[in-house]
């Protein structure tokens, strides 16, 4: 089974909070009306405070996941300093766009905290990058989630906040768009660690939703 062919939805949401930054996704993996996981990884984990949410090929995305982890230690064993979000942003651009007549069918959130702060940019297959300074959401859920970020985003809201925000926005994709479903997988990131939370803490927040 070719998992390149992994292409036809997802939903992924990123929120940016004054203590951090929340991503997320749903885990279906489809193939056309096939769906071919139901615990798909779509949120990884690229440097010791940054993450990447992916839609899209997934083999493609697991390329760019290994290429820029592979970046960002070597950046820090030179410079004995960890990359700037802009700046595994920018590499990460410079790469979609240096590939762009045989692109990867991709969209990425890469978010994180580093010494500026918390940030969030999106990337597209070209390049194409955007510094979120609120929310961001990606894939073919991402309208419906859209719906309730937009909605309930408040500025100034903390990670707390911001998490059951985005539970919120993608628990309801997934009951519009037949390509997102199954799990979700939030990654909460803060000045002092990277946070995967337990999927029982998921599911009672998730329960309190219906």
């Amino acid at each position: 089974m070719d998992n390149d062919k992994y292409l036809k939805g997802t939903t992924t949401v990123g929120v940016v909070c004054t203590d951090g930054i929340v991503l997320a996704s749903e885990q279906r993996a489809t193939m056309g009306n096939f769906i071919a996981s139901k615990t798909a990884k779509k949120v990884y984990q690229i440097d010791d405070l940054v993450g990447m949410t992916t839609a899209g090929s997934v083999g493609d995305a697991q390329q760019l996941v290994r290429l820029v982890n592979v970046e960002s230690q070597l950046y820090k064993m030179r410079r004995k300093e960890s990359m700037t979000i802009k700046g595994i942003a920018t590499l990460m651009s410079n790469f979609l766009n240096a590939n762009r007549y045989y692109p990867m069918m991709v969209q990425l959130l890469i978010g994180g905290v580093d010494k500026h702060g918390p940030a969030i940019y999106s990337l597209d297959a070209l390049g194409g990058s955007i510094e979120e300074t609120r929310i961001s959401a990606t894939g073919s859920g991402s309208p419906m989630a859209y719906g309730v970020l937009e909605d309930q985003y408040k500025e100034n809201m903390t990670v707390k906040e911001g998490l059951d925000l985005t539970i919120r926005a993608i628990h309801n994709a997934t009951k519009r768009d037949s390509a997102s479903g199954e799990h979700i997988d939030v990654v909460v990131i803060t000045k002092e660690a990277f946070t995967r939370l337990d999927p029982e803490e998921i599911k009672s927040r998730r329960a309190l939703l219906n």
